[in-house]
């Protein structure tokens, strides 16, 4: 009996976890995404950190934001670099955990680097790089690249 009633409780006691969440709650931000107000105002006290850092992560919107960015970036001799998650980072400046990534650029520098991601801002999309990197532009479904 108890093995049944467990996860129900569990079920029924996060349920109302959502609708419970208050504005700047850290669970608010992470599953709906950071504020843009306050994400402009962390934004604008961490643009002295190079971005790509544990300092200024670069914003994304979700794993697939993690992809595209990255799939955008460019090494110094033009190829796109190689890269895979090598894990979470803990909290970053916008309150919300970020994620580590491995970049790596052979025959190029920086060779290979680690690229912070925060995966927690849905409408934001990054167009500059980070140092040493360059960025192709985002193309929309529909669009020629050009």
């Amino acid at each position: 009996m108890l093995k049944r009633v467990l996860p129900v409780f569990a079920v029924l006691s996060l349920g109302g976890c959502a609708s419970d969440m208050q504005a700047g709650d850290p669970f608010a931000d992470m599953f709906g995404g950071v504020p843009e107000a306050r994400a402009a105002r962390v934004a604008a006290a961490v643009a002295d950190h190079p971005l790509g850092t544990e300092q200024n992560p670069v914003r994304v919107n979700m794993p697939a934001g993690q992809r595209s960015y990255l799939g955008r970036l460019r090494c110094a001799n033009g190829k796109a670099p190689t890269f895979h998650r090598i894990g979470s980072a803990g909290d970053g400046p916008y309150g919300t955990i970020i994620d580590g990534y491995q970049v790596e650029c052979p025959g190029s520098q920086p060779a290979s680097n680690v690229i912070f991601l925060d995966m927690y801002h849905p409408n934001h999309v990054e167009t500059k790089a980070p140092p040493g990197y360059t960025i192709v532009p985002r193309v929309r479904v529909g669009e020629r690249p050009g």
